[in-house]
């Protein structure tokens, strides 16, 4: 086993989630995943706690997704409920072995199904709130990444692990640092009331008055590294061109561009599948709505590679999100759609905080 897995899986236990005897873990990916799967077990083994590993198969959610009626759509089993309100620690790997099968499915199924899963969503977003459940989002480098992200599979994989840190000495230390400055970062920008973000084909401005900054440092995503907030919801106003294509359940809407009138997406036009963008955004009352907005740190990611874990934290980019607020940030938008674009600033961007330059050419003018 690449040695490497072994550290991911030791920075996850140890740092991430700081696992702690009896801790009930849920471990989630596909079998693509196994050696990380198996390692993250075995070291919460090691820290005394209970893991419960569960294996995906995305063959069946595809095949859901074709064929079933409207109540397996919305069919949930009453123990997923159940595990949903007792679990302490969950470990979701993110291991697809084709990142293009669900492109095939009818889009008002998959928003069906979207729709149905809101009860079993409710029950961990309002536990990750309250902080009674610790969750981290990993990936695992399969063919099918390294293939959206034009590499081959032992490139991405050096990728990922430069991007989490395990190529270092000590990652926990790694990660501790990074979370001092990014604390700084924050604790600044808590004080401030408008953000401006200026770049090709975008000019838009928004409130942040009132809201917290969150400082994402590796314990709910690895890799990490971005400090976000939500906009007040009705002051967004005017335009924006993402720099990369969106991708969201295995399709690519390319060249999207926004524009924004008291806070609502008012006419949204992308060079590639415009009318799925769309029927995204009409999906609930809150979907064409903005839900967070966030500042990329990670300056170990530096290419696009259709995996948003990694690409909405390219140091020097930002990234938008159209829908859900978290509401830790003190956002307040609600909706099904929770759909993150990155607006690239390195070359000619810039972005402004109450007025004053904050960053210009992906870099920022102050020191944290």
């Amino acid at each position: 086993m690449d040695p490497r897995i072994e550290r991911l899986a030791e920075l996850l236990v140890r740092y991430s989630n700081a696992i702690q005897p009896g801790d009930q873990v849920l471990i989630g990916g596909s079998p693509a995943a196994t050696p990380l799967l198996s390692a993250l077990y075995a070291k919460t083994l090691a820290a005394g706690g209970n893991p419960l590993c569960e294996i995906e198969n995305g063959w069946a959610q595809e095949l859901l997704l074709k064929h079933g009626k409207k109540n397996q759509l919305e069919y949930i089993p009453s123990w997923k409920l159940e595990q949903a309100e007792k679990v302490d620690c969950l470990f979701n790997v993110r291991s697809e072995q084709n990142t293009r099968s669900l492109s095939g499915v009818d889009p008002k199924k998959q928003q069906q199904k979207l729709k149905a899963m809101k009860p079993l969503r409710e029950i961990y977003h309002r536990r990750m709130n309250d902080q009674s459940l610790r969750w981290c989002v990993t990936l695992f480098p399969t063919e099918a990444y390294a293939q959206d992200a034009d590499m081959s599979l032992s490139d991405f994989e050096d990728f990922v692990y430069k991007a989490c840190k395990v190529d270092k000495s000590d990652p926990v230390a790694a990660w501790k640092k990074i979370s001092r400055s990014q604390k700084k970062m924050a604790e600044f920008l808590n004080r401030a009331k408008t953000v401006r973000i200026v770049a090709k084909d975008t000019d838009i401005s928004f409130s942040v008055q009132g809201r917290t900054w969150i400082n994402c440092d590796g314990t709910e995503n690895m890799p990490d590294g971005e400090v976000f907030t939500g906009p007040v919801e009705d002051s967004a106003n005017g335009k924006i061109r993402f720099s990369f294509p969106a991708c969201y359940n295995g399709r690519e809407v390319e060249d999207v561009r926004l524009e924004f009138k008291r806070g609502k997406v008012v006419k949204a036009t992308a060079a590639k599948n415009e009318e799925f963008l769309n029927h995204l955004l009409d999906m609930d009352a809150g979907a064409r709505y903005l839900g967070e907005f966030s500042f990329a740190t990670n300056f170990a990611i530096q290419r696009f590679t259709k995996a948003i874990l990694f690409d909405e934290k390219i140091g020097g980019t930002v990234h938008f999100a159209v829908g859900s607020s978290y509401a830790e940030s003190g956002g307040k938008n609600k909706s099904v759609l929770h759909w993150d674009m990155v607006c690239d600033l390195r070359q000619g961007g810039k972005a402004y905080v109450d007025g004053k330059l904050f960053l210009r050419d992906g870099k920022f003018l102050k020191k944290f």
